[in-house]
């Protein structure tokens, strides 16, 4: 009895002693991430601060910018590697749909170069066509897909390094969608749609918008995953008073505050003692402060120093023991492409789609290119948004291009005003509307007509027919008629003013080299008059038939056509009048552009060339080229100039006055210009400026209107004028 009772009793005690020396069972912490727009940017000091002290996350949920920044990390980048992409990235260009313009197609980088506003009307089944937001965020879009292109083969959120949930709003109905599987960058995409900002996301019939508007701060989310406690990271905008709505980001940031304040405070009311609550002190960095983001971060580092919690949280060695936040799991090496695939809904065909991607089969996927390519796409202005994602079929990979036919329609409506005024009674208005239609054919072929009204009148109609599904070959017939001013001068003073009127028709063929340039040879013919509108009434009216072969090859790169910082233009016009075509006399005339861009910080500078001549004795009246005005011969009036041959070097300096990081802003600029050269018609010593320096200072703004200068010009000779100019540039 006493050996079986001392086996009982021995068992016992071991039993206890075991039980002493088992592990606690791990106590699970989830991270709750709101949105805020520029002020999320605060997560990634905290998250630089969890990594610090090994706080050990097992989930990860977020909203809007939260949502962004929690999948980044979710997904596998280190804290380090997203405050680096934060204060790297170029923030207006990622709140844009606007693609890069050295990606653009070369057609679509020409229409840049009329006064018409870029803004432009859509119609749709001929119909006025609106969109459902601001933005398509196709820029957004695309950074996300390039960031977390190694998580395409993950459809479930939960095999993340860190599970992850991201909270969007289904705009029908008002309720919260979450998101724990599907494509990462398009869940965080739908999460970060604000209404009216960015349109919305269509995911399985769902129109989804912005995370905030039913769930800002998903605590419950984080529970339902399973944790124990939560650190909880708000950083909603504080109200503002009526006195401080100076702006419409003002009104907007209080908009959004709104609207997040009741379901915020819902989520709030849930916290216990064990979890941590963390609010960084980010006064006045606004919703749209990107410019502020080191700021944001270094306020959401100084957040959780300040935690009472901070060190019951801290497992110092855990994440070296079990795997941890720092244990980053991201393939460096891009994926093997072994098919592309284009699911495409707009009107052009498939192989056009195809045609612009670079991508070649067997290579690692090549992200840069990519995005260019992308870009391209874009920029045709068929899709309201271009996306790719890679399928990963067994040891099959395939790069599969979605485009979205836009929603609005494809046919464009452009109004512009070009306004000029020195003040001195010379005042010169334009304005003028073109309409063009896309996806005439499943080649993309376009139907473009221009109207102009005002000093210079034009109608201009041109149908352009690709080819081919790469567009490099063309076709385009086209008719034109314009009349305009050609002023004559004598030792500097103004002797006659002509009104010339041209009527032709022609037909241009040519091919497009890539996006930056185009070959075109054609044929026209042109019939036409000029009548003396100031000098002498008796002067009879000049007549003339003209008929033409021309060559032009052009070529632009310029980064932004108002005020470039890199790039170059160039155009190389070469036209010869034929009698054998139906001409009255033959003569050619040959005129060659060329500029380039360059910048250091706010400091920008153009170096230009241009040479104009004609060959042969034809009167100025019918066939001269037009000039003066700022940048142009700075000191003579716009257009106060009309020659038969010139030579002008110029430099055009400017400087950036407000921050180039801040969105929704208007750029500024300081400058001014130097300029050199001759206006002259050979034999006519009397209509010959000689060589000349001429200079300008100019203020400049790039409106959404075009761009706004404001100068005063003088040159050698005496003249001198006071400019504004608008829509119209150098």
């Amino acid at each position: 009895m006493f050996r079986p009772a001392l086996a009982l009793l021995l068992i016992l005690l071991s039993s206890l002693c075991l039980a002493d020396t088992a592990p606690a069972p791990e106590v699970r912490t989830g991270l709750v991430l709101s949105g805020g727009g520029a002020r999320g940017l605060a997560h990634i000091g905290v998250l630089k601060q969890i990594e610090q002290m090994d706080i050990q996350l097992h989930a990860i949920t977020g909203t809007s910018m939260g949502a962004v920044i929690g999948g980044l990390y979710a997904a596998g980048y280190s804290a380090d590697e997203l405050e680096r992409i934060a204060l790297e990235l170029d923030w207006p260009e990622a709140l844009s749909d606007a693609p890069q313009r050295e990606d653009i197609p070369f057609r679509r980088k020409q229409d840049d170069r009329d006064f018409l506003v870029k803004q432009r009307l859509s119609f749709k089944d001929g119909k006025l066509s609106f969109p459902l937001g601001l933005l398509q965020g196709q820029n957004l879009g695309l950074a996300l897909e390039s960031l977390l292109v190694h998580t395409n083969d993950i459809d479930d959120f939960d095999r993340l390094p860190i599970p992850f949930r991201a909270v969007a709003t289904d705009i029908a109905t008002g309720d919260a969608v979450i998101f724990d599987r599907g494509h990462l960058p398009q869940a965080i995409r739908a999460s970060i749609a604000l209404p009216g900002f960015f349109a919305p996301v269509n995911i399985d019939g769902r129109l989804l918008v912005d995370g905030v508007l039913s769930k800002n701060l998903p605590v419950d989310v984080a529970r339902a995953m399973g944790v124990d406690r939560v650190i909880v990271v708000d950083i909603a905008t504080p109200l503002k008073p009526a006195s401080d709505m100076n702006s419409i980001l003002d009104v907007m940031d209080q908009t959004t505050s709104l609207l997040i304040r009741h379901n915020t405070q819902e989520q709030l009311a849930t916290l216990t003692d064990s979890d941590m609550l963390l609010q960084p002190e980010l006064g006045s960095i606004a919703f749209s402060s990107f410019s502020e983001a080191e700021q944001a971060i270094a306020a959401g580092e100084q957040s959780l120093l300040g935690s009472p919690l901070l060190y019951a949280y801290a497992q110092p060695g855990a994440a070296s023991q079990s795997g941890g936040n720092l244990a980053r799991h991201r393939p460096q090496r891009q994926p093997i492409i072994h098919e592309i695939r284009v699911i495409n809904s707009g009107k052009v065909a498939d192989a056009v789609v195809r045609s612009m991607v670079r991508q070649q089969l067997g290579e690692p996927l090549n992200t840069d290119h990519l995005a260019k390519d992308m870009g391209t796409i874009y920029g045709t202005d068929y899709f309201s948004q271009v996306n790719y994602e890679i399928l990963h079929e067994g040891e099959q990979n395939t790069l599969l291009i979605r485009t979205h036919g836009r929603q609005t329609g494809t046919d464009f409506l452009r109004l512009g005003l070009n306004l000029v005024d020195d003040f001195e009674g010379g005042s010169q208005f334009t304005i003028g509307a073109s309409f063009r239609v896309n996806g005439v054919n499943p080649l993309g072929a376009e139907w473009l007509t221009r109207l102009q009204l005002g000093e210079h009148q034009q109608l201009y109609s041109e149908f352009y027919q690709p080819l081919d599904y790469g567009s490099r070959y063309f076709i385009a017939p086209f008719i034109d008629a314009e009349a305009r001013n050609v002023e004559v001068i004598l030792d500097n003073d103004p002797v006659a003013d002509y009104r010339q009127q041209r009527y032709g028709a022609g037909i241009n063929i040519g091919r497009q080299i890539a996006n930056n340039g185009e070959v075109r040879f054609g044929l026209s013919r042109y019939d036409g008059k000029s009548r003396i509108r100031v000098g002498d009434p008796d002067q009879d009216t000049l007549s003339f038939n003209e008929a033409f072969y021309s060559l032009q090859i052009d070529r632009d790169t310029m980064d932004n056509v108002n005020f470039p910082r890199s790039g170059d233009a160039a155009r190389i016009l070469w036209r010869q009048s034929e009698p054998n075509l139906g001409a009255d006399e033959r003569y050619q005339q040959l005129e060659i552009r060329a500029s380039r861009a360059f910048a250091q910080g706010p400091h920008s500078l153009q170096l230009g060339a241009f040479i104009g001549r004609t060959d042969d004795d034809v009167d100025v009246a019918q066939s001269s080229f037009i000039l003066g005005g700022l940048g142009e011969f700075s000191g003579f009036r716009e257009n106060g100039l009309a020659g038969q041959n010139y030579n002008l070097v110029r430099g055009i300096y400017y400087r950036r006055l407000n921050p180039s990081s801040m969105p929704l802003t208007i750029p500024m600029y300081l400058g001014g210009s130097l300029e050199y050269g001759r206006v002259y018609n050979k034999g006519q010593d009397e209509l010959d400026t000689g060589y000349m320096g001429a200079a300008s200072l100019l203020l400049g703004m790039d409106t959404f209107l075009g761009p706004l200068f404001l100068g005063i010009g003088a040159n050698e000779e005496g003249e001198s004028a006071l400019y504004m100019n608008l829509g119209h540039t150098f």
